[in-house]
């Protein structure tokens, strides 16, 4: 029965996604692709209700709000206190990266689980800057999504009429 708010839903979800993954992107926030392709979204429609909602890795939203460190600060709900990420979580993303460590100062260069944990202690400090790859094409599309879902409902209530009179005539 809601065609068109169905539609103009998918037309909002759709552009939200496709913006969030372009930004990822963009951001160079996307070297595993994992967040990337988890980017999706779930709408029911139903008769007298709908309800939309976003789809994507758990680390997702730490991508977009941000987490602040034990130094550095962000305006963020999120934060490190008193436990710093596991250094070996970092091992994918420093191969991936192609990341080398430094050279000590004998010359050698530093173990992968120095790098790792070098790694780990600087986002504990620092944490990790707010990308708002999805809150911001959220929040551009959402501006608009009042005035088009009335719209798109003004038409599903003129077909619904117009069905209705001429089922009668």
């Amino acid at each position: 029965m809601l065609k068109n708010v169905q539609q103009e839903l998918n037309r909002f979800a759709k552009y939200v996604i496709t913006q969030s993954k372009a930004n990822l992107t963009r951001g160079k926030k996307n070297s595993s692709k994992a967040l990337y392709n988890s980017l999706d979204y779930d709408l029911k429609v139903s008769p007298n209700s709908f309800s939309m909602s976003f789809l994507m890795e758990d680390y997702g939203v730490f991508q977009d709000k941000g987490v602040s460190g034990i130094k550095k600060k962000y305006n963020t709900p999120y934060s490190y206190t008193n436990k710093m990420p596991p250094p070996s979580k970092m091992d994918k993303w420093i191969v991936r990266k192609g990341l080398k460590g430094v050279r000590g100062k004998d010359g050698k260069f530093i173990s992968r689980k120095s790098l790792q944990f070098m790694i780990a202690r600087s986002i504990y400090n620092n944490g990790i800057k707010p990308s708002l790859f999805f809150t911001k094409p959220f929040k551009k599309a959402f501006t608009n999504l009042d005035k088009d879902i009335i719209k798109a409902y003004q038409l599903d209530v003129e077909e619904l009429l117009k069905f209705t009179t001429n089922g009668n005539n």
